[in-house]
């Protein structure tokens, strides 16, 4: 197939800045993402042997624990690097675009989009991307989306202890105002949704009874900041415990999704 159509800044920033391999494994708060996105699939996918198409899935982060667990994977990326990464998941892996999927209709136990819908500034392409998850899934199929929390940059920066110098704090009141990230400095080119938002999209595009979870919770910033300021791993700590606790017990009130780092909707394919 023709490469996908991906903004340069995007590919350069997997290809060259940072190693995604190593995002989820390297930080408490990237750790308590990993443990709360499995715990969160899990409540919700069918069992094993089911087929999942993981759109978007980088290095195979994920396809590697669903793998283990028993399911049928194939992970579709726009970044070649990811690709060679992933095949040592299990997983059958193919360069692809989220927005023009080459499976067939209603081929799909599950769709995960885990990363591109917040790596698609405009709506259109988001609408496209969900689009192409509703047709390749099966009648009752789940879909699993992701999407970066508006005033995720907010605390982020807050516990790097750097948001008061000038130009950061320019930069990030611009996320807000807009909720787009333009990649030119730092992280990528990137969209911010508030949960309401997200909850649109997956409902617009006729998915059933979705729902929306923050993944790491409120604590998650006050675990990245004292990890970093302390210079000590606290993915197997009380700190740790307490921000997963806390994560599990924010669940029931929405007012809260405003708190966490990453999303995470989850809805049905009409049967």
């Amino acid at each position: 197939m023709t490469s996908p159509e991906v903004a340069p800044e995007i590919v350069r920033f997997y290809t060259e800045t940072i190693n995604e391999a190593d995002r989820l494994s390297t930080t408490a708060d990237g750790h308590l993402e990993l443990i709360r996105t499995q715990e969160l699939l899990r409540r919700h996918l069918p069992p094993p042997p089911a087929r999942i198409l993981d759109v978007g899935g980088g290095p195979g982060t994920h396809a590697r624990w669903l793998v283990a667990d028993g399911y049928e994977v194939h992970l579709v990326d726009p970044i070649p690097r990811h690709l060679t990464q992933a095949k040592q998941t299990g997983a059958s892996v193919e360069l692809g675009d989220a927005r023009h999927l080459t499976a067939e209709d209603a081929s799909y136990d599950v769709v995960l989009l885990l990363g591109p819908l917040y790596h698609l500034p405009d709506r259109t392409d988001r609408d496209r991307a969900l689009a192409e998850a509703h047709r390749v899934l099966k009648p009752g199929g789940l879909l699993a989306a992701a999407g970066i929390n508006r005033y995720a940059s907010l605390f982020e920066h807050t516990a790097f202890a750097h948001l008061h110098k000038e130009p950061l704090r320019e930069s990030i009141a611009g996320i807000l105002a807009t909720q787009i990230h333009d990649g030119k400095k730092a992280f990528t080119k990137a969209y911010f949704h508030s949960g309401a938002q997200l909850l649109d999209e997956v409902t617009t595009a006729s998915f059933t009874n979705p729902q929306v979870y923050g993944i790491e919770g409120p604590a998650w910033s006050l675990l990245a900041a004292t990890e970093r300021h302390t210079g000590e791993p606290f993915t197997d700590s009380p700190l740790f415990r307490s921000a997963l606790t806390a994560a599990r017990m924010a669940e029931p009130y929405p007012e809260l999704l405003a708190a966490s780092s990453h999303l995470l909707a989850i809805g049905h394919r009409p049967r």
